[in-house]
């Protein structure tokens, strides 16, 4: 194999040799970064090359990455915030759809062979391929999560994935931002070919271009999806489920999609065309804006999951509720081995069934749904504690039960294992002292449900070892969760504000205001649902005790409500009624309760002790800067993603006040 020349000038992100059969290897290795990703230079280098090939004429083109396991995560994100003129984005995507444009239209066989992601303009790029293969891994996963980042695909992929596979099956996947596996992608006709783990890429790649492979036009009835006379079903269709999940003034890109696709249809130029006209407002708009902050604010939340190498293989959790079991049912998901233990069977039992719908709705696999449950095991007497790598505590929340459990395992756990408590509110302090060394033990506070919730806070206090709170960032990490240092105050960060914010929707409920009134305003506001749905999602159980560890007799009110519910058998969504009762999983509301209040004024009134206490934890340095604290609310409360935040938002909205609120609860208080 020889390289080829280029005009003298070495390429930064790109190399390209020939064989001995004329075919011209291209490969992507972004020389500045970890992974590939289309940004302007990588884009500029790709130009000079496609120059080349259509001077040269190749027998043909092969794509591939130079990456370890992956492909191209997509367009350079950090790019996009380089300017907010509109013009000039219209023009950056013009220039891109021009160069995929002569890509499509090289006159030899071109095919594309990855494994890893190949999302966003990866996948768009990969469309303007003869053939498509992808490599039956696990880390294999195709798709456009643009939606994600407040666009939609804007380097040609809307036109060309309806052509590739169909209208249909094309929005359903830009719509979602869905990831799919390399055998799902086959099947919907996005991949052409599938090799085996332990087959050969290149040598799959080369026999597609001596054949001159080319991706098969979808069937008829996926063509017709996007015909003149379906569309209007489809498009009404589609705007009804999108409404379902999101406002267009919130989340203007999937609706900008639809109108786009009820324009051209099957055109794909027309849709090429629409994509110039619409992505560079949406990405100058203030929903793109803050969702790319939203993404910033996650790989601060990752990069808090490398400060140390620790591993986990196995973890030992103690109370199999429905906490502690979903917790022990994750982490076996994710690969570990764990051992649940409680006081007798009978109270594991139920926590396994669950953990048997989790495995089935995660692992597709048979082996793998098999491996775990193979890597649950239900532990009585406790024996997985001596074995643990990681130990979590995640009994009902009482300060002198949970003192006594972790009393009982001085000389149990091994040197180098994290002993971590689960508990929503209680002060790391008045638990740790029963320990031999009181600095070992962290928090792992997780949210329910541990499945959905993405975030855990890593709590930790002045008396705490920094290498544990580091090993505790990086369990987190391991596991697939965004890991936040908070400070052990009362309620740490999240509970902290959520409780004033929960306690003043049940007072404006108490003066008179429909509990879907409430709701409603927090929905429209952004919240993903409201407080009292939330409150019963939780368990009103578990409510009184927050209230009972941060409000003291401020709240007694409050408490004497939930109370008398509890006592009533009215635990909420998990017993069938609370404050809504549930049917089907799903809360039964008054349609018109909310009629003759004004939501906008309501959902002002039912805000502001959540932004108080924002304001009061930055102050009290709960967690390190207030980008932090706004990643912690919006992946651990839903603050709504399109503000990018709370204490953004309030800067956006002339609060610029450095000087914080004072806080709706004092220490005497707590």
């Amino acid at each position: 194999m020889s390289a080829t020349p280029h005009s003298g000038q070495p390429f930064q992100h790109w190399q390209i040799q020939h064989d001995l059969d004329g075919i011209a290897w291209l490969t992507i290795d972004r020389g500045d970064d970890k992974v590939n990703s289309l940004g302007t230079e990588v884009l500029a280098e790709l130009d000079t090359i496609v120059t080349e090939l259509e001077r040269t004429s190749p027998a043909g083109l092969v794509l591939m990455s130079g990456k370890q396991g992956s492909f191209i995560v997509g367009a350079d994100v950090r790019e996009f915030d380089a300017t907010s003129d509109v013009q000039v984005l219209q023009d950056n995507v013009q220039k891109v759809h021009a160069l995929f444009e002569r890509i499509e239209k090289l006159d030899f066989p071109t095919v594309v062979a990855f494994e890893g992601y190949c999302l966003g303009g990866g996948l768009e790029l990969a469309l303007c391929f003869d053939w498509r293969i992808a490599l039956d891994a696990d880390h294999t996963r195709l798709g456009f999560p643009e939606v994600n980042l407040g666009i939609y695909p804007g380097f040609g992929g809307s036109g060309r994935a309806i052509t590739a596979i169909g209208a249909l099956k094309a929005m359903q996947i830009m719509l979602t931002g869905r990831m799919l596996r390399p055998r799902a992608a086959r099947a919907m006709g996005l991949v052409d070919q599938v090799v085996d783990i332990h087959g050969s890429l290149r040598w799959a790649a080369r026999n597609a271009v001596m054949r001159k492979k080319r991706h098969r036009r979808p069937g008829l009835v996926d063509r017709l999806s996007g015909s003149a006379p379906v569309r209007p079903l489809l498009v009404r269709q589609m705007r009804k489920q999108t409404a379902a999940k999101a406002r267009r003034e919130h989340y203007p890109a999937p609706f900008e999609l639809i109108d786009a696709f009820e324009q051209a249809g099957n055109d794909q130029a027309e849709m090429i065309r629409l994509e110039a006209e619409k992505v560079p407002r949406l990405l100058a708009g203030d929903t793109s804006r803050n969702l790319r902050r939203v993404f910033r604010l996650m790989e601060q939340l990752k990069a808090q999951g490398k400060r140390s190498s620790f591993k986990a293989r196995r973890v030992h959790v103690i109370g199999a509720g429905v906490m502690g079991g979903d917790i022990a049912a994750w982490c076996a998901s994710r690969g570990l081995e764990v051992t649940l233990q409680d006081r007798e069977m009978k109270y594991i039992e139920p926590a396994l069934k669950r953990a048997e719908s989790l495995f089935r709705r995660k692992l597709k696999k048979p082996e793998a749904l098999a491996a775990a449950r193979q890597r649950l095991r239900a532990d009585v007497d406790g024996d997985g504690v001596a074995r643990a790598d990681v130990i979590i505590e995640a009994i009902f929340e009482n300060r002198e039960a949970k003192r006594a459990l972790l009393a009982e395992l001085k000389g149990k756990v091994s040197d180098h294992a994290i002993i971590a408590t689960n508990t929503s509110a209680i002060p790391l302090a008045e638990l740790a002292d029963v320990l031999e060394d009181p600095g070992r033990l962290i928090g792992l506070h997780f949210f329910n449900p541990v499945a959905r919730m993405p975030l855990v806070e890593v709590v930790h206090d002045p008396g705490s070892a920094p290498e544990r709170v580091d090993d505790g960032c990086s369990f987190a990490t391991q596991i697939g969760k965004y890991a936040l240092p908070a400070k052990s105050t009362p309620g740490f960060l999240v509970n902290r504000v959520l409780a004033p914010y929960m306690r003043n929707a049940m007072k404006l409920h108490r003066e008179g205001i429909p509990r879907e009134a409430i709701d409603r305003a927090a929905e429209q506001f952004g919240m993903p649902m409201g407080p009292v749905e939330l409150a019963d999602t939780v368990g009103l159980d578990v409510g009184m005790g927050v209230i009972d560890t941060l409000m003291g007799e401020q709240a007694a009110e409050d408490r004497k409500v939930l109370e008398e519910m509890v006592k009533a058998g009215k635990l909420g969504k998990k017993s069938g009624e609370g404050f809504y009762e549930w049917k089907k999983g799903r809360p039964q509301r008054d349609p018109k309760a909310h009629e003759g209040h004004d939501l906008n004024d309501l959902a002002e009134r039912l805000m502001q002790p959540y932004f108080d206490e924002c304001r009061a934890c930055l102050a009290d340095q709960v967690v390190e800067d207030a980008d932090l604290l706004d990643a912690g609310m919006i992946f651990g409360t839903g603050f709504a993603p399109f503000r990018g935040g709370p204490l953004h938002y309030l800067a956006g909205s002339g609060e610029t006040d450095a000087t914080p609120a004072p806080a709706t609860t004092t220490e005497e208080d707590s």
